[in-house]
């Protein structure tokens, strides 16, 4: 008989083989199911040691019935589908993995800058229909000594940050939560959001998504941008309030935007950025390559056995539930 019940509320993976094989390594049962529902997740998993979820709903309804679970593991470094206040009262350990694709973010935002900066698409569309005339995408500024700016400087965007500089990019940066020396060590300038807004020739979006943060890239802040600032955008979609982004382009208040997420995914067919010439859309692929997505599943799954076998995670997410709940340090 199993020692633990691990339930996958939901995956897009082809595959859960690494986290069922280090699952199985501690005595657990490894359940699968496609949640897309509170009801659903709490049918699924009610009895649950452990959760691992992706975009499932571990909302307070569903904590309040879970009778057994200690731990609940996002695929993911944002953690937006659970309440975490609600997980602490019930002493249940919430963990994500913090660095599993660093170098794919900041890579991706980077490329839409570049496609951005050297309007790609808008050329490789207009060969396509015989055009074969630089005047097409005119005008276009040189790279290097144009700032970018970012919002939010944690992992993600301080490599990105590394990346742009060696391209000649200054870089600015707004997060109330780094240190003055900690940029200053990356020959970044830490600012206020709106003097980012009025510096920055390209914004790239890095803030997670919690009450603070939804909308905070508005109308007010796509009015202090350039007329000929690009947004990009790899972070969460709600971010940036997506009407006032439609009006600011159509309004031509901004040049472009290149966005990897967006409020609603997939996204609407009658959205109107889907119209717009000078607009970029990915499927939320910035994260994925081989390599991260084994990183990924094998990390979550991690942070389940560590907990149900007696230790702190590496990626608590509530890390005052230390005073609560005693385990051992890894």
């Amino acid at each position: 008989m199993s020692k633990f019940k691990v339930v996958v509320t939901d995956f897009n993976y082809d595959t859960i083989a690494p986290e069922i094989e280090i699952l199985e390594r501690i005595g657990a049962e490894v359940v699968s199911a496609q949640c897309t529902t509170e009801e659903e997740v709490i049918h699924a998993a009610k009895d649950a040691d452990g959760i691992i979820c992706q975009y499932a709903p571990i909302s307070r309804k569903v904590i309040d019935q879970l009778t057994n679970c200690k731990v609940v593991s996002r695929y993911g470094i944002g953690y937006d589908v659970i309440d975490v206040n609600a997980a602490t009262e019930k002493c249940i350990m919430v963990c994500n993995v913090t660095d599993y694709c660093i170098e794919e973010v900041s890579d991706h935002a980077f490329a839409l800058l570049m496609a951005s900066v050297r309007k790609i698409v808008e050329q490789d569309k207009a060969v396509r229909r015989g055009v074969w005339d630089y005047k097409v995408t005119a005008p276009i500024y040189r790279l290097s000594n144009q700032v970018l700016g970012l919002v939010g400087f944690g992992n993600i965007p301080q490599l990105l940050a590394k990346k742009a500089q060696a391209f000649g990019l200054k870089v600015v940066a707004h997060d109330p939560f780094i240190p003055v020396h900690a940029a200053e060590q990356l020959d970044v300038e830490l600012v206020d959001l709106s003097t980012l807004c009025e510096l920055s020739d390209f914004v790239s979006v890095h803030a997670p998504l919690n009450k603070q943060t939804k909308g905070m890239i508005g109308k007010e802040q796509f009015k202090q941008m350039k007329e000929q600032a690009f947004l990009i955008n790899t972070s969460r979609g709600p971010v940036v309030d997506e009407q006032a982004l439609v009006d600011a382009l159509r309004e031509n208040v901004i040049s472009g935007a290149s966005l990897d997420v967006l409020e609603t995914e997939p996204i609407d067919l009658n959205n109107p950025l889907l119209e717009m010439k000078n607009v970029t859309l990915t499927a939320h692929i910035a994260w994925n390559s081989k390599e991260a997505e084994l990183e990924l599943k094998s990390k979550v799954a991690q942070n389940v056995a560590d907990v149900l076998t007696g230790f702190y995670p590496t990626y608590l997410v509530n890390k005052k539930i230390k005073g609560k709940v005693l385990l051992r340090d890894k």
